[in-house]
């Protein structure tokens, strides 16, 4: 059986108490909701703390409203199972939904958080595993090592980000509030994530994730996609994410969004430049697929399930589906099946 490492444990019941002991030693403290990312990587060793700081306790932390101005507010300790069973979410983000809903296990969602999933820890094949198959190879350079097993002469670690939620709510162009001692900044959920599997996201070690907020629907027609070995339980290797305003057969504004496939969420900007101004046709979508793959960072490598080459084939071919399915042409494949 692996267990725990021994820790301090505090249940604050602000957001400001929080900050506080988090602030004294953000080093070597880390928050927990859900547990359900945290506590397997600390019994495998992946992760460390001397003190735990558990957000459950939190009001302000949990639920979700409707703001002024129609937008929808979820609190980042909001179960993942509460946000797909809440009728104005259902109604206003149907596809955010679906991307939510296709999250590992029943048991999970239920335990799981919206906070832990856009913070979710980056993987790699060389790095989840168990602590004696990490010594066998030295480690990795996200563990210990100094070597990036995925590619060895790279200066940097190629984990993987694998947010669900992220690739979806990034199209909607949420944004997400950063609780500190120092106060609160709000900034886009774009720009929480660098493109660094060891530094993947940009907030400070003292901060606290609190709430995102995603935009009024505004007429925006929307597709997600996620591919993975399993029906359920896996990690995606794919997932891809559209939101798309057009006025008559003209693309006024488009949002093409991967996860899965680098260690931060791919905006496609090419696609999307592509795309602008034009209709949503049966041709220009398979140029946009194209470049999806070709350009924008989109470049799978040997760090997860499946051969590299493939993935890359499968982001435009999922790209080129979920762009037919938002213009409502036939989609030329089978839809995946994202049931628990």
């Amino acid at each position: 059986m692996l267990r725990l490492p021994a820790f301090q444990f505090h249940a604050p019941e602000t957001a400001a108490d929080a900050a506080r002991i988090l602030a004294e030693d953000p080093a070597n403290t880390r928050v927990v909701a859900g547990g359900t990312d945290l506590w397997p990587n600390m019994k495998r060793r992946h992760q460390g703390a001397k003190t735990i700081v558990s957000l459950r306790s939190i009001p302000e932390m949990s639920g979700i409203c409707v703001d002024d101005e129609g937008g929808v507010i979820i609190g980042a300790t909001t179960t993942l199972d509460q946000i797909t069973r809440n009728e104005t979410v259902q109604e206003k983000y149907p596809t955010l939904v679906k991307a939510i809903a296709s999250i590992s296990s029943p048991v999970l969602r239920n335990t799981g958080t919206i906070g832990g999933n856009l913070c979710l820890d980056t993987r790699c094949t060389y790095y989840n595993q168990n602590e004696e198959w990490r010594r066998s190879i030295s480690y990795c350079m996200k563990a210990e090592g100094e070597v990036c097993w995925v590619a060895p002469s790279s200066p940097r670690c190629w984990a993987v980000s694998s947010g669900d939620s992220v690739p979806m709510l990034c199209a909607l162009g949420a944004e997400i509030t950063l609780h500190s001692t120092e106060g609160e900044r709000i900034v886009p959920l774009a720009e929480l994530f660098n493109d660094d599997g060891m530094h993947y996201l940009t907030k400070r070690p003292d901060e606290i994730l609190t709430r995102v907020r995603i935009p009024a629907p505004s007429g925006e027609r929307t597709g997600w996609w996620k591919l993975r070995r399993r029906g359920s339980i896996d990690y995606g290797v794919l997932s891809v994410a559209v939101a798309g305003w057009c006025s008559g057969e003209t693309t006024d504004r488009i949002e093409i969004w991967l996860g899965s496939v680098g260690s931060t969420p791919v905006r496609c900007s090419e696609s999307i430049d592509h795309l602008i101004g034009k209709p949503l046709t049966a041709e220009t979508i398979a140029e946009a697929a194209a470049l999806a793959r070709k350009g924008d960072g989109a470049n799978p490598l040997g760090n997860t399930d499946f051969a590299p080459q493939w993935r890359g084939k499968m982001i435009e071919k999922y790209v080129d589906a979920v762009l037919r399915e938002v213009a409502g042409l036939p989609v030329e494949r089978l839809v995946p099946h994202h049931g628990s």
